[in-house]
């Protein structure tokens, strides 16, 4: 069985126990919003073995947008790969996974106002004296995500040799091992990764990569949804909770 197979077959089982009621909240109405995510995405989408309830800076966001358009949320974790197929067939009503909004992306799927403004970096290890900037990447072995926007960049740099992997953790774990001279995931995502020490003995170049959004992404025929998520949106600026939930996540607040 090739790759891309094997994710759809995963992808399938894991909606299937979507479904059934794993990662569900608030299942006591007909009006659930159904939401998908990737849980390897610290810190904006993650499980906490103390907390039921999946965790981190996205988590809220789509709770605080439920809760304002009426229709509390259902979240199921379904592999990054998958998300974007899981919402074209509806399975899921919306998926959010600090997803960037990208014009290729824009051809099929629906996106929301902007809620997050990101960038890529790269990584490397603590004892590399080689690669020091973006134009140190040309020729070297580049770890990264699977249908993330790094494997596009990746793409454009000179020579290089692409590695891909299932999950952001994969390519640390190849950096790790010296399967890879570097990787580059979202610039929080890394970050976040290297404060918790949930990965040790590298350092993130000092270069941002790439400036972009993330947004909440809707099949491309639902526009009542997608009016909806931009009017919720709206008002938890307006009301400051979304300035409470980003410093709740990043330590301080967007401005």
């Amino acid at each position: 069985m090739n790759l891309k197979k094997l994710f759809a077959v995963l992808s399938i089982f894991t909606l299937t126990i979507f479904n059934s009621g794993c990662g569900d909240e608030n299942q006591n109405t007909a009006e659930i919003l159904k939401v998908g995510t990737s849980i390897d995405a610290g810190p904006f989408v993650f499980t906490d073995p103390d907390e039921k309830e999946f965790q981190g800076f996205d988590m809220d966001i789509i709770r605080a947008v439920g809760r304002e358009i009426g229709r509390p949320v259902q979240i199921g974790s379904i592999t990054f790969d998958g998300l974007f197929q899981s919402l074209q067939t509806g399975n899921v009503d919306v998926i959010i996974a600090g997803i960037t909004i990208t014009d290729e992306r824009k051809k099929l799927i629906s996106f929301s106002d902007p809620y997050y403004e990101s960038g890529l970096t790269a990584v490397v290890r603590a004892d590399e004296s080689e690669i020091n900037s973006v134009e140190d990447l040309a020729g070297k072995k580049i770890g990264v995500k699977i249908a993330a926007t790094s494997s596009e960049f990746a793409k454009t740099i000179p020579n290089a040799e692409i590695h891909e992997y299932d999950l952001a953790n994969d390519t640390f774990r190849a950096l790790k091992n010296r399967e890879v001279d570097v990787v580059i995931n979202d610039k929080p995502l890394n970050a976040y990764a290297v404060a918790t020490n949930q990965v040790t003995g590298v350092r993130i170049l000092p270069d941002v990569l790439t400036v972009e959004h993330y947004g909440i992404a809707v099949r491309k025929d639902d526009d009542k949804l997608l009016q909806q998520i931009n009017e919720a949106l709206k008002k938890i600026h307006d009301s400051g909770e979304y300035d409470q939930i980003y410093s709740k996540w990043f330590g301080t607040s967007e401005n």
